[in-house]
């Protein structure tokens, strides 16, 4: 099944004392995020008045958050697109597309195991939980 809502980083930090907010990107790339107008953060649609990117960081003016305080109130919250908006080559998907989904081997295709999450450890590893059945 496919999910409406994509997660794609986290809020770390705010960047400077006008506000601007810190996206730490969860195995995308920092301009994929910041092409988004619309982003869902804590599951709320935020408009984004500016977005830019930074080393490997994503910098976001948004409505609203005009001071460091504002910015840092956002710390720790999932920021996350509508899965409509994203549009992605054939044959290509979000990991949180995949939770769920069938592992095969191959030669010959066989049930093996169910994929159950992907995850990300900071800043670069990325890891993919695989449940695999015990044989009786």
């Amino acid at each position: 099944m496919r999910p409406d809502f994509i997660p794609v980083g986290a809020v770390v930090d705010a960047h400077g004392i006008r506000g601007e907010v810190k996206v730490n990107p969860c195995r995308l790339r920092p301009e994929f995020i910041a092409s988004f107008k619309t982003l869902y953060i804590g599951g709320q649609p935020v408009k984004v008045i500016s977005a830019r990117v930074h080393k490997s960081t994503v910098l976001l003016a948004l409505p609203g958050v005009a001071t460091m305080d504002d910015a840092l109130a956002l710390k720790g919250k999932t920021v996350s697109i509508r899965r409509t908006d994203a549009h992605l080559p054939q044959g290509q998907y979000f990991d949180a597309e995949l939770e769920g989904c069938t592992v095969l081997t191959m030669p010959p295709a066989k049930n093996w195991a169910s994929w159950t999450r992907c995850s990300t450890i900071p800043p670069t590893r990325s890891t993919r939980s695989v449940a695999v059945p015990t044989s009786t």
